[in-house]
């Protein structure tokens, strides 16, 4: 392997982490916030995708300019859902366990509404317009104009994230919940509207994904899926409730499935997916970056 080849890899895979790492964080507030197993985080982002597409191709304008409001309008979403469906859920179940049982059902449920739905919209097949497709050269080195963009912008989503968590009272609260949730409570913390905001937080972080996406891939209804799947190996990863761990854990994915599948093939995709989750289940359970 020469050194640009190199260099394209470790690009590729910091781009597919990036991704990972703004998907998993919002699912990582909704399951560590409120035990919601959200199986249906990845239709999110394609509804996100979806959306930013269709701006485009209708106005032909930058979908950087369709990014933020798609966002709003998934933020807004999420507490509708909430309100209408797992507040009520987290009201009704008597336990911890009930809870998330219950939220993975209603998560199937609403991951084959939004797969029909798009299906109906957008039709079945594949779909797309990349944005930014030529070349940047850095000395011998090129990249993707698009992969590129989509870097900065998850890496600046990401840190923008880790700051609010650290340093506003509101990050302080979330922080508090996802570590001692009855001592976060028995102190003042206001669930009732902490808990949909974060939710709609962790839907509106799933479009963002999802908009970057459609300016480098394909689209298909059933595109959210794969990326459900690595949140959830993210969060393994990284711990539960970790948010630098899940980004740590999301980068550390993105290149070994990349390099993965340079050295054996990309339909192993998934197996070398699973077998690092397998790996940190058996050697590190509770995660690779927690204490």
């Amino acid at each position: 392997m020469n050194f640009y080849l190199f260099i394209d890899l470790v690009v590729a895979g910091l781009v597919t982490g990036g991704i990972y790492a703004v998907v998993a964080l919002g699912l990582n507030l909704q399951y560590g916030l409120m035990r919601i197993m959200n199986i249906a985080h990845g239709e999110f982002l394609m509804l996100g995708a979806y959306l930013t597409y269709t701006m485009v191709r209708l106005t032909g304008m930058s979908p950087l300019w369709f990014i933020p409001p798609m966002m709003v309008a998934l933020f807004l979403l999420g507490l509708l859902l909430h309100r209408l469906i797992f507040r009520r859920l987290a009201a009704t179940s008597p336990t911890i366990e009930a809870m998330e049982s219950r939220s993975l059902i209603v998560g199937f449920g609403l991951m084959f509404i939004a797969q029909n739905a798009a299906q109906l919209i957008w039709g079945g097949g594949m779909s797309g317009q990349p944005y930014l497709d030529e070349a940047v050269k850095f000395g011998e080195i090129t990249v993707a104009a698009n992969r590129l963009l989509v870097l900065v912008v998850v890496a600046a989503a990401s840190l923008a994230l880790v700051l609010v968590l650290k340093k506003t009272l509101l990050g302080k609260a979330v922080r508090g919940m996802l570590q001692a949730p009855l001592g976060a409570m028995l102190v003042g913390i206001d669930t009732r509207k902490l808990h949909p905001a974060c939710f709609g937080l962790g839907l509106a972080l799933a479009g963002l994904a999802g908009g970057l996406l459609s300016m480098v891939y394909e689209l298909t209804p059933a595109m959210g899926e794969p990326y459900t799947i690595s949140a959830l190996i993210v969060i393994t990863l990284g711990g539960l409730g970790n948010i630098p761990g899940a980004i740590a854990g999301a980068v550390l994915l993105g290149l070994v499935e990349t390099f993965g599948m340079y050295w054996t093939s990309p339909s192993l995709k998934i197996l070398i997916s699973y077998g690092v989750l397998v790996g940190v289940l058996l050697l590190r359970p509770k995660g690779l970056f927690t204490k």
